[in-house]
């Protein structure tokens, strides 16, 4: 049996793709427990700055392991053997240094959509075509499809598109606001290498202080946004990163970032 997952790390990218193709990369246990293995694996490595999510065959996935909970006697013992490490995943994701990118095409739907709606930064192949799709099988959500939904697109638009549970093309979910970019299928390894070298030539320590500020910014007011801002500021002007900014900006040239 393959591999459900395939990670690789250059220059700094790591890559989590999803590798059961013919299982349309359903969240099996499988496919949780290896991919809480290489998120564990990717946080401890210090110098990892971006962490692509992306997937083998036609589709980026299609949510929950229907089978898994069909054969299970103790339905709400398989959903907690599935969600419990899942989530546990996604909240090392949120507190995460690096910054997260989706690389998505085909179905997206249930626990890989709400994984997608997490991630820092989503591009979609032109075929992508998203759906909610947890009430068609009696249940709300999981995997922080209801936190991330409705920061996205606000609260009637994530209520209309969980409850109806209509697809949306990719078009569409730009317009929304659920992804960054769509771009053609075949071009759609190369925008998202391209975004996620850019991203990691940045400055490591200001992109961790600004990914925390902007998600913890819809919680805070505004004057204790601006107190944690002074913070991050402060503390990024006293890292390396900051005096190799600034001389390279006086001396006319690149930064070169080393992540303190």
């Amino acid at each position: 049996m393959t591999s459900p997952i395939i990670l690789t790390n250059s220059d700094g990218i790591a890559e989590i793709r999803l590798n059961r193709s013919e299982r349309r990369n359903v969240f099996s246990v499988e496919m949780v427990d290896a991919l809480v293995e290489a998120v564990n694996e990717v946080v401890s490595r210090d110098e990892t700055r971006v962490l692509v999510f992306s997937a083998e065959g036609p589709s980026f996935g299609a949510g929950g392991d229907l089978a898994f909970f069909h054969e299970a006697e103790d339905k709400p013992a398989a959903a907690e053997r599935l969600i419990h490490p899942l989530h546990a995943m996604l909240k090392q994701l949120d507190s995460a240094a690096f910054v997260t990118i989706g690389s998505i095409k085909g179905a997206v739907a249930g626990g890989t959509l709400s994984l997608a709606l997490g991630l820092d930064m989503v591009i979609a192949a032109e075929d992508t075509i998203f759906n909610f799709a947890y009430p068609r099988v009696g249940v709300p959500a999981d995997c922080g499809g209801s936190w991330a939904l409705p920061r996205l697109v606000g609260y009637r638009k994530a209520l209309e598109i969980a409850l109806l549970c209509q697809s949306i093309p990719a078009d569409e979910a730009l317009r929304l606001g659920l992804v960054n970019k769509v771009v053609p299928l075949d071009a759609l390894e190369a925008e998202t290498a391209d975004l996620a070298h850019r991203i990691a030539a940045g400055a490591p320590v200001a992109h961790k202080h600004l990914k925390a500020l902007m998600r913890q910014s819809l919680d805070n007011s505004y004057a204790d946004q601006l107190d944690v801002e002074a913070s991050a500021f402060i503390s990024c002007a006293g890292t390396a990163d900051f005096s190799e900014a600034l001389e390279a900006f006086f001396g006319k040239r690149k930064p070169q970032f080393v992540g303190r």
